[in-house]
């Protein structure tokens, strides 16, 4: 079965509980809260190597999202740039099956 990234993203959104932007997901990480991380292709290398180090600390997995922050952001119904959101609850969406399918990398 294939996911739907963005439908679950929005779904996530609706239903669950998500963080958005670098600062509330690397806290995310930190307090052990985050189930999954996504990072946009492009967001800042500092970002990136930071969230991936929470990550394996804390054995959280790391989806990098295909596409720019913007569309990101787009997809997050916001009208600014995200560079990484941290899934808390997944609420009704599928999205922790993109952990399961190797993180997108």
């Amino acid at each position: 079965m294939s996911v739907n990234v963005v439908r679950e993203i929005q779904t996530a959104l609706k239903t669950g509980k998500v963080v958005l932007g670098f600062n509330r997901t690397r806290r995310a990480l930190v307090n052990g809260k985050a189930k999954m991380v996504i990072v946009a292709r492009n967001a800042p290398s500092d970002i990136r190597e930071e969230i991936e180090y929470y990550s394996k600390i804390s054995g959280t997995p790391v989806y990098v999202f295909n596409g720019t922050s913007r569309d990101l952001g787009a997809t997050c119904n916001k009208p600014f740039f995200v560079a990484a959101m941290a899934i808390i609850d997944p609420g009704e969406s599928m999205i922790l099956e993109l952990a399961k399918a190797k993180g997108g990398k």
